[in-house]
């Protein structure tokens, strides 16, 4: 499992797969109401780590910190945006193949 890494003076955190604290809900509204927070969770990681990013590359034009530091900030931020993308793919094709399932 990847642990923190710091970069620089900043550590970078990898998206979580699970809120700390949170319980499986006991009835659908309360897992509805998880995934929901699951859901927004996940995309203040994606949000913060392209925020890294840009301040990482707002530092290396200042020259603070190496390229090396940069780049891997900026790959990070890459990475999660197409995970997110790809999730989003998926979750759609869900939807259209269970409004294509005939009753």
């Amino acid at each position: 499992m990847i642990q923190n890494l710091t970069i620089g003076a900043q550590a970078v955190q990898p998206l979580g797969l699970k809120t700390p604290g949170e319980q499986p809900g006991s009835t659908p509204a309360d897992s509805m109401q998880s995934f929901g927070s699951y859901l927004e969770n996940a995309l203040n990681q994606v949000t913060a780590q392209e925020q890294q990013a840009k301040d990482m590359t707002n530092k290396f034009i200042l020259g603070e910190v190496n390229i090396d530091e940069a780049m891997i900030s900026s790959q990070q931020a890459l990475l999660s945006l197409q995970l997110t993308t790809q999730v989003r793919n998926k979750v759609i094709e869900a939807y259209q193949e269970i409004m294509r399932t005939q009753i």
